[in-house]
């Protein structure tokens, strides 16, 4: 016989425990199984540890409404919690007078997004931005205030401790090998050590990388409603030396695109430890990988000096690497949004799958937690 849980939820990355303590909060038995042997080892500790401000986004995408919902939430659960955190402010910046207009494209969808008043962007001089950053050289830019940086491992474990105060735990070294959808509850298959079968109410798949992977072994579930997983691994390099810049520096790309139309560029953040690191850029890759090949270097120099030309020789060191889960449609169409299915989506009672949670997931991550709960709301 399989033991009844009334929850479980595969992956223990910064969403999956959001949503964990978001349904353990509605007073649900929540069982989280994760493969490794902590929580939040696989995109939740590979990323720039960046509160966003929810403006990289076009209006009405997911991603932008539940960044701006869930920084608000991060902000206000970081004070709470007394996790560490800084609100830095991010200067965007355009490099090339052809890129001036992204500028005013970005300044008009940030106004559309619903931002608080506080937190609205606004353009500066480039006597302004000297003024804030004197290394930067840049011909226009904008100021996003309410941007900041978080200690993603801190703020993990305030969800973990929030989790098992309301009766949640969670098992690491479980990998979740196949689910069987009954009518009478779903038989989640573990593996592991020691391999058990459970039966529950509602599954949960927030598997990052893996979730398309997992959603796949779901039996009965519609193939229709599962994209095609690709990756895209994000290289970063950190600065050997004394970080020139206070708050992280973002700039367009070259040739007209902005930041979330062209991919991603090797912007510096500061972390807590005030030490500055560049990137992630942009390498489609098979499978996860984490090593940084050092020759990569070669092409942040370029794009790092194009806003701080007096980046020396030999100053950028190997720092660590993430993967992105990117997502397709079945016909081929890249998916550029989050996708939060649930029974109301695909029909399936008490299953839920998330996919393509990328940046700005970690910002996001309350607030998508809040639409799991909503969605399998009793």
């Amino acid at each position: 016989m399989a033991e009844k849980v009334d929850v479980v939820i595969a992956g223990a990355g910064v969403v999956g425990l959001a949503a964990a303590r978001a349904l353990a909060l509605a007073g649900r038995e929540v069982l989280v199984l994760e493969t490794e042997a902590l929580f939040g080892q696989g995109t939740s500790s590979r990323n720039s540890e960046v509160i966003h401000a929810g403006v990289f986004n076009a209006p009405g995408m997911l991603k932008s409404s539940l960044c701006v919902r869930g920084r608000q939430l991060l902000y206000r659960y970081c004070e709470e919690r007394h996790i560490d955190h800084k609100k830095t402010g991010k200067l965007i910046v355009a490099t090339d007078p052809e890129d001036l207009g992204q500028l005013d494209w970005i300044e008009d969808a940030a106004a559309k997004q619903g931002l608080e008043p506080e937190a609205a962007l606004y353009r500066l001089s480039l006597d302004e931005a000297r003024a804030l950053e004197p290394n930067l050289r840049c011909v226009g830019a904008v100021m996003s205030p309410s941007t900041g940086v978080i200690d993603a491992h801190g703020y993990m474990t305030a969800l973990l401790g929030d989790l098992e105060a309301n009766g949640g735990s969670l098992v690491t070294h479980a990998p979740v090998e196949g689910v069987t959808i009954g009518e009478d509850g779903h038989i989640v298959r573990v593996g592991g050590d020691d391999p058990i079968e459970l039966q529950a109410n509602l599954f949960v798949n927030s598997a990052g990388l893996s979730a398309c992977a997992l959603a796949a072994k779901i039996q009965g579930f519609p193939a229709d409603w599962i994209p095609e997983a690709r990756f895209v691994k994000g290289n970063y390099f950190t600065l050997t030396g004394k970080t020139p810049f206070s708050r992280p520096i973002y700039p367009l790309h070259g040739g007209g695109k902005s930041l979330h139309q062209g991919g991603h560029s090797l912007h510096i953040t500061i972390g807590l430890d005030g030490r500055g690191k560049f990137g992630p850029d942009s390498e489609p890759v098979d499978a996860p990988v984490y090593d940084v090949d050092p020759d990569r270097a070669n092409q942040f120099y370029d794009g790092i000096r194009a806003y701080w030309p007096d980046l020396p020789d030999g100053a950028l060191e190997p720092g660590y690497a993430g993967v992105r889960p990117k997502i397709v449609a079945r016909d081929g169409a890249p998916v550029a949004d989050f996708l939060v299915d649930g029974p109301g989506d695909h029909g399936v009672p008490g299953i839920v799958n998330l996919f393509g949670i990328e940046s700005p997931g970690l910002t996001s991550s309350l607030a998508i937690a809040e639409m799991v709960a909503a969605k399998v709301a009793r």
